[in-house]
């Protein structure tokens, strides 16, 4: 990140920071909660930050789908540039498809419905789209069309976030990242932001961005200042109101309380706040009566019980007094965090080369384990080699790996993909000369996975 943040003492902008240490104890490997990094703003300033190794500050995270708050932000720029109207149908913006788009119900989705989750149709809807045209999935998401109301019926799916990307892209002549980069990542300091892409040359709005934990803390200061960075506005405030504040009823949906609250352009609205997220507990929460950011970066399967946590504990802690020594706990609690690990002897891995019984990367079809090293052979023809260090995790490109022994005939590999939440756990039979490799949480999305394909786009 260029141009730091300002940081100091929670206790200097009025937090108890023992109530943060709570939130680290109630979500630090519990009820299947793994947090990866930690930016928490108040009044502007990081008052606590954190990042349990082979994660780090610097180093890129896949967002999922709080990607498509950056899309909102996007939208937001177009509107004000007078390039995209929110209330102008979404296939005028498409006028190759006209003749092809009939029904009046597709005709009827406008941009504003699109930016909210409101197009009309009932479910996800975008293998629907990639079934109909791979290769320009808007005509696939054109073609279907809607059961209900445009404007009035709530469906989370992923073809109007993307839609909505490939208008602005269209209208602007950039990619996501390229428009963005002027108006948002380089004021804010965000140097890192990569974007994948399908098809070539379209960021793909929906998910796919990898940004620094410190990035999705940088997009919800903007926000929460009402598109004012440093004294400069850079979003118009009347977009921050418009994407900020519930355009659709979601109440009906049968989702957690965090997630029927309503829905805004392209950020949930909360019991408190609003917020954008991601798959596995990507997290920019934004509370504008504490004048608090949170940022997490995690791999939660249950991420309602992180927002749980903090309304439990962060809240009264803004509220709070605060003390040097309540400070001071917290930074011993921040200081050398790592992610947990499978209990066993590290220093005691055997030699051995095993085929794979079961692998949920189908190319990867052999391992071998030696001292101090784990070789990856796929079948592609591409090696791996990565540093076994007990006791830690050395990071290689965008791997990490521990092994450990855990009894007589088993030795346990975690294979950390540390640009995503993502890890591969590797289960070597020691008699059998066989390894079984499952994904803790399985990627959204995976077609084909090689050890390749979970690292953010270069070039």
């Amino acid at each position: 990140m260029t141009n730091p943040l300002p940081r100091c003492a929670p206790s200097e902008r009025n937090i108890d920071a023992r109530g943060v240490v709570a939130f680290l104890d109630a979500i630090d490997g519990v009820g299947g909660i793994e947090p990866h990094g930690i930016v928490l703003l108040r009044h502007g300033y990081v008052v606590a930050e954190g990042w349990w190794a082979p994660y780090a500050a610097d180093r890129v995270q896949l967002l999922y789908s709080l990607s498509k708050s950056f899309t909102s932000t996007a939208a937001g720029f177009a509107c004000a540039e007078g390039l995209l109207d929110l209330d102008a149908p979404v296939v005028s913006y498409f006028p190759e498809l006209d003749a092809e788009v009939t029904d009046p119900r597709s005709r009827a989705i406008l941009v504003r419905h699109i930016a909210a989750m409101a197009a009309g149709h009932t479910s996800e809807q975008w293998d629907r789209a990639l079934a109909a045209d791979r290769e320009e999935p808007v005509r696939g998401f054109l073609l279907d069309p809607p059961g209900a109301t445009p404007g009035v019926t709530f469906a989370y799916s992923q073809s109007t976030t993307y839609t909505l990307a490939a208008i602005v892209q269209r209208v602007t002549g950039r990619t996501l990242v390229e428009y963005l980069r002027p108006r948002l990542l380089d004021p804010l300091g965000i140097d890192q932001a990569l974007w994948q892409e399908h098809p070539k040359g379209r960021n793909i709005g929906f998910s796919g961005l990898y940004a620094t934990t410190e990035a999705v803390a940088r997009l919800g200061q903007l926000y929460l200042r009402g598109g004012v960075w440093e004294g400069r506005r850079l979003l118009p405030a009347e977009w921050v109101a418009q994407a900020t504040r519930a355009q659709v009823d979601n109440s009906a949906t049968g989702a957690p309380p965090d997630w029927s609250q309503g829905y805004g352009f392209q950020f949930w609205m909360a019991r408190h706040g609003y917020r954008g997220d991601g798959a596995y507990g990507q997290f920019c929460v934004v509370l504008p009566e504490q004048d608090a950011v949170l940022a997490l970066t995690a791999e939660a399967e249950d991420m309602q019980a992180v927002l749980d946590a903090a309304w439990t504990h962060l809240l009264p802690a803004f509220g709070g007094r605060g003390s040097a020594a309540a400070d001071q706990e917290l930074a011993r609690r921040l200081t050398g965090l790592q992610l947990q690990f499978v209990p066993g002897q590290e220093c005691e891995v055997p030699n051995g080369a095993f085929t794979a019984a079961r692998s949920a990367i189908p190319g990867l079809e052999r391992i071998a384990l030696a001292p101090g090293e784990l070789t990856l052979y796929e079948k592609d023809g591409t090696v791996t080699a990565l540093p076994l260090v007990p006791g830690s995790w050395p990071v290689s490109g965008h791997l990490a790996a521990r092994a450990a022994r855990v009894d007589e005939d088993t030795v346990t590999v975690h294979l950390q993909f540390v640009e995503t939440p993502h890890k591969l756990r590797i289960q070597c039979d020691l008699r059998a000369k066989t390894f079984q490799a499952v994904w803790h949480t399985v990627p959204l999305g995976a077609r084909d996975l090689s050890l390749a394909a979970l690292r953010a786009p270069r070039g």
